[in-house]
């Protein structure tokens, strides 16, 4: 790669509407990377267009960004339910036999395997659907977090119904095998929908190397610090080193 190009760093936010998280992070994340915010349909600018709500529709929208046959080291970070749209794409360009990141890093979400603990939003009352997105007392009520859940539930209805969709697609076996690609979960103590202990879960999701690294703040620790941002520039300067060292010989 040339040593003037940036490791693209593409973000998927824990919901349609929280691209705005990503707004700081180009001056956080350091020198040789590049935050690249994926916006949804449903979000601003593209917020007259319906959201999706499936796998399939998800992969339609979002894969044609990928397609370059020849693509830079890139890195996926998605938080909350962001997460299972990183790991989606993942798996989509492997089975597709397309270049993939050189690292999936996923935070505030358990492996698809577990119980996710979600309700199902088709049935489910706005006291019942904030009760469990809060993390059952997690987010204190009169909090920036609890009031920022009570102004969106129309679009969280519309992320869990997406969310099911991709954890059933997540479920299904991949023609193409496992993945080989290296994960980095990032979690925070605080955070009751996914603490600390959910990060060994992810090992079963690629046969590459997991790590783990912790953060302070609850479910939302997207949001406002400079941890999270400043780790993953970390990383993806490290992945552009990598890339810049000759492949071995034989």
């Amino acid at each position: 790669m040339s040593d003037d190009q940036p490791v693209r760093l593409y973000c998927f936010a824990h919901s349609v509407e929280g691209v705005s998280v990503f707004d700081g992070w180009a001056a956080s994340v350091g020198p040789g990377v590049e935050p690249v915010p994926v916006l949804l349909p449903g979000s601003a600018p593209r917020r007259g267009e319906a959201r999706v709500t499936t796998h399939e529709a998800l992969l339609a929208d979002v894969l044609p960004l990928f397609t370059d046959p020849h693509p830079g080291p890139f890195v996926l970070y998605g938080h909350g339910l962001g997460a299972m749209v990183a790991l989606s794409v993942t798996r989509a360009l492997h089975e597709a036999g397309l270049p993939g990141p050189a690292l999936l890093a996923v935070g505030a979400w358990s492996a698809p395997h577990l119980p996710a603990g979600l309700p199902d939003p088709r049935h489910a009352t706005d006291a019942e659907l904030l009760d469990v997105l809060s993390g059952k007392g997690a987010v204190p009520v009169g909090s920036d977090e609890r009031i920022l859940l009570q102004a969106m539930l129309p679009v969280l209805r519309a992320d869990l119904e997406l969310a099911q969709s991709l954890h059933e697609a997540a479920g299904r076996p991949s023609p193409a095998g496992p993945l080989t690609t290296p994960v980095l979960v990032v979690d925070s103590q605080e955070n009751r929908l996914a603490p600390p202990s959910t990060a060994d879960g992810w090992r079963q999701w690629t046969d590459g190397p997991v790590r783990s690294r912790t953060v302070p703040g609850r479910h939302f620790f997207v949001r406002g610090g400079r941890e999270l941002p400043r780790l993953l520039g970390r990383v993806c300067r490290v992945v552009r080193r990598l890339a810049k060292e000759p492949a071995p010989v034989g």
